[in-house]
C-alpha cells in the first residue's frame, strides 16, 4: 500500500454510510491521481448468478456521458457500411477486420456492433473476443439492424453492466473534472436502473452496499435509498 494511499484511506470514517452529495466531494477530496481519474461504482447484489434470472446485464446512457469518447468498429455487410460512417463509427468493415484482429492483435476500439445476419461470422472469433468483453450482444443493444441510433447512443455515453459470479456490478460513471452534480446524476441512473432490475426470485435484501472510488482510490460507502 503506497503512502498516497494510506493517507486517503486515513480521510475516510469506515464506520459511515455517506450520501452520494458527500461521498462524491470526499472521494474528489482524497484523489491523488495525477490524471483525470475516472469514478466507479460497486454494487453487491444478493444475486445467485448460477441462476439465469439472476444474471444481469445490459446498457445504459449516462445523463452526462462518461468523460470518454468511446470507439466503435461496426462489422457488417457493404448496405449497413455507409450508414455506420455516417453515425461516426471509428471503423467500419467486414471480415478482414476480424482477421486483423486475429492477425495483429488490434483492438483500437471499444465496442463493437454488428448486425443478426452477421453473427454467425463473428462466432468463430468468440475465443478472442469473448475474454475482453467485446463480443456483440443483443441485450446490450451491440446486435441490431438500427446501426445508426447504436453508434451515436455509444458515443453519447453508453455504459455497459454485468454481474461478476459474485454478483456484484461495477461501472464507471464519470471524471473528477465533472461537476459535482453531473456524477450525482449519473450515480442516480446507474443505480435506479440496477435496483428496477431486481429479479422476481431474489428474497429478502437485494442491494447488500454500494461504494464509489475513483480509479486508485479506496472506497467510499454510500448510503442506499
Amino acid at each position: 500500500m503506497n503512502k498516497n494511499y494510506e493517507n486517503a484511506i486515513k480521510k475516510i470514517d469506515v464506520e459511515k454510510f455517506y450520501t452520494i452529495e458527500e461521498a462524491i466531494a470526499l472521494s474528489k477530496d482524497i484523489s491523488f491521481e495525477k490524471f483525470d481519474t475516472t469514478f466507479e461504482l460497486s454494487m453487491n447484489l444478493n444475486l445467485n448468478t448460477a441462476h439465469a434470472d439472476q444474471q444481469l446485464r445490459g446498457s445504459l446512457i449516462l445523463p452526462n456521458g462518461t468523460g470518454k469518447t468511446a470507439k466503435v468498429l461496426v462489422i457488417a455487410n457493404d448496405e449497413y457500411h455507409e450508414e455506420a460512417k455516417g453515425a461516426n463509427a471509428d471503423y467500419v468493415g467486414g471480415v478482414e477486420l476480424l482477421e486483423k484482429i486475429k492477425t495483429e492483435n488490434w483492438f483500437d476500439f471499444d465496442f463493437i456492433v454488428t448486425t443478426p445476419e452477421f453473427m454467425p461470422k463473428l462466432a468463430k472469433y468468440g475465443r478472442i473476443l469473448g475474454p475482453k468483453g467485446l463480443m456483440p450482444n443483443p441485450k446490450l443493444g451491440t446486435v441490431t439492424k438500427n446501426i445508426k441510433k447504436v453508434v451515436e447512443d455509444i458515443k453519447k455515453g453508453q455504459i455497459e453492466y454485468k454481474t461478476d459470479k459474485d454478483g456484484i456490478v461495477s461501472v464507471p460513471f464519470g471524471k473528477k473534472s465533472f461537476d459535482d452534480n453531473k456524477l450525482v446524476e449519473n450515480y442516480k441512473a446507474v443505480y435506479d436502473l440496477v435496483k428496477g432490475k431486481r429479479p422476481a426470485s431474489v428474497k429478502g435484501t437485494y442491494i447488500y452496499s454500494a461504494t464509489i472510488s475513483t480509479t486508485m482510490g479506496p472506497g467510499v460507502k454510500v448510503k442506499l435509498y
